[in-house]
């Protein structure tokens, strides 16, 4: 198959390491791959990988923003020019252009939605979904289903995978020279890697560790990301007083040398479609700690490979992360199971034999 994926910019996050993993998977697999997008951060590991680029200005979040019909523009002839038979959109913006692609080009195109979308009238006389839409868990496919009227038929759930074995745990020199290198001490380090959004919950962390603090006065909490809320989360951390024991870092192209110096990780969202630094996390076989929402649900089993506290609660929180660290044998026991359960249920290569099971059956169906 000769296949397309589009995205928005190659920069650092969820979307990219799907896009980059399914690429990678496709070519190894012996198809041929490209990728339309306005480039970014993390162009240079697809380009290492093989993977054919085709630049396009679509670096928006406006559906009817003309950047949009320039990139239309672009690919037409792309499409025709490698013989494309999958197009394979990630974002609204790239959902209007790979359906204006598919329209005049006749080639299939389906999507994936990373997430929740907002009811937006556009999006239901729009729809703009594709031959199948991709789910990344079952909480994705309802929301589809209930907010958008998407057929049942037309959605397959295809969760995130994750290559355990690229994060397996650091020698204990290393994550002692990472920790320097960050400025971090020697007490037990909390962590989340996220980008800085009201709906990623980071103040209702921060808050909790009033708490913790009062316990175990020498923890340490690690940010990782960048975004909106950056200034007003540091502002929180100088209000209560945790300068010294709050450290931001901005994304990382890598985030395996991060989580290896973390104790505990912890994901607070108020929504999650599934939660792939979390999976990373888990991978490592870090203890986790997540609300109960979404596709979180899908990936901790209370108790037994995490702990599970309801969104928006910082006193859960504080109480599930100081049960953790005060009980290491616990945690440990917790981060062992967290291991084995995402290798056993969201190992890389089934994302990418369930993925291509999509293409083939969306290029064997007749229009």
């Amino acid at each position: 198959m000769n296949i397309l994926y589009i995205t928005n910019h190659l920069n650092i996050g969820g979307i990219t390491s799907y896009i980059l993993s399914l690429a990678t998977g496709m070519k190894k697999k012996g198809h041929n791959v490209y990728i339309a997008s306005s480039g970014g951060q993390l162009l240079s590991k697809f380009l290492e990988e093989g993977i054919n680029y085709i630049p396009i200005p679509i670096k928006t979040k406006s559906e009817i923003s003309p950047k949009i019909l320039f990139s239309a523009v672009r690919l037409f002839s792309a499409v025709k020019k490698y013989n494309i038979d999958i197009i394979h959109s990630n974002s609204r913006t790239t959902q209007v252009l790979g359906c204006l692609l598919a329209r005049f080009t006749g080639c299939v195109y389906i999507s994936t939605c990373h997430g929740f979308f907002k009811k937006r009238f556009s999006r239901r006389a729009f729809p703009c979904w594709g031959r199948k839409v991709i789910a990344i868990s079952e909480s994705v496919k309802e929301h589809l289903m209930k907010d958008f009227g998407v057929k049942e038929k037309d959605i397959q759930v295809v969760h995130n995978g994750i290559d355990v074995e690229k994060f397996k745990s650091q020698n204990t020199k290393l994550k002692t020279q990472i920790k320097k290198n960050l400025g971090l001490g020697d007490g037990p380090v909390v962590g989340i890697v996220a980008r800085l959004s009201d709906v990623k919950g980071h103040k209702y962390l921060i808050e909790a560790m009033g708490d913790i603090l009062e316990k175990i006065p020498q923890t340490q909490l690690l940010i990782v990301g960048e975004g909106k809320m950056e200034k007003e989360l540091v502002t929180l951390v100088e209000r209560l007083g945790m300068e010294k024991n709050v450290f931001f870092l901005p994304s990382v192209s890598d985030a395996k040398d991060a989580l290896s110096i973390m104790d505990l990780f912890v994901m607070p969202s108020l929504k999650e479609g599934l939660g792939l630094s979390l999976m990373e996390a888990m991978a490592c076989g870090l203890p986790v700690v997540a609300s109960d929402v979404g596709g979180i649900k899908s990936l901790i089993q209370d108790g037994h490979n995490g702990l599970l506290i309801r969104p928006a609660d910082s006193k859960g929180l504080s109480f599930a992360i100081l049960e953790l660290l005060q009980n290491p044998e616990r945690a440990e026991k917790l981060g062992r199971a967290a291991r084995v359960f995402i290798n056993q249920n969201f190992s890389q290569e089934n994302m990418i034999l369930e993925t291509e099971r999509v293409y083939r059956e969306c290029l064997n169906v007749k229009y």
